[in-house]
């Protein structure tokens, strides 16, 4: 049985980008079923969990062979084992691979940077300064992928697979702001994969375990 560890709670503009969700997705497209594991109040900086995730982070996951820590090697493992995340031809599962590592090393982290000053730290006068040239970089991020993607409905080949959820996952973390408007072959890209069966199933399972648990603790 795989088990996916997940946070009961996290503050509201958090839900739907907090990382299990993208092994959650990866897990609805392929088809495999999974359970929750929700961290207890400080379950996270417990031996045991970091033994697991040593960042104490989530998602962890486990199956009968591996246990693995990190959202985007988790969606590797999980995409080699699904025709519907990895391309059987070993030319276009290499591309996948490197895509996957281009969401995860070239795109995410200016995105993420840019989100952490505004979330974040935006009364601090440093992130004040900041703040432009972070946006400008995520700014030169997106132009590029949206070059790449123009003409294009997916990154590798003809349909959706583990660099699309990566991708697509990253570009989520731009929600708090209207930057990806300004890249209409984004936000087509966004839509087209977050409009697709799995993500909607991954996200409501994640908004409804923080709805049960804030039930469960009134």
């Amino acid at each position: 049985m795989i088990t996916v560890s997940v946070f009961g709670w996290v503050p509201e503009f958090a839900r739907g980008v907090v990382r299990d969700l993208r092994v959650r997705w990866a897990l609805e497209e392929a088809g495999l079923t999974y359970k929750e594991h929700v961290l207890r109040e400080g379950e996270k900086e417990t031996p045991d969990y970091l033994a697991l995730q040593p960042f104490g982070q989530v998602p962890a996951y486990r199956d009968d062979e591996v246990a693995l820590f990190e959202s985007a090697g988790i969606v590797h493992h999980i995409a080699q084992k699904s025709p519907a995340l990895m391309p059987s031809d070993p030319v276009l599962a290499a591309q996948v691979t490197s895509w996957m590592f281009a969401a995860m090393n070239s795109v995410e982290p200016p995105i993420q940077n840019l989100a952490a000053i505004d979330l974040f730290f935006a009364n601090e006068e440093w992130a004040k300064a900041r703040r432009a040239g972070a946006a400008d970089q995520a700014r030169g991020r997106l132009k590029a992928l949206a070059a790449y993607l123009e003409g294009k409905d997916y990154l590798v080949g003809d349909g959706f697979t583990a660099a699309d959820l990566l991708m697509s996952s990253v570009l989520l973390i731009l929600r708090h702001t209207d930057m990806l408007d300004e890249y209409p072959v984004l936000m087509a890209y966004k839509a087209r994969c977050h409009g697709r069966p799995g993500y909607e199933k991954a996200l409501e399972d994640q908004l409804a375990t923080f709805e049960r648990v804030a039930a469960a603790t009134q």
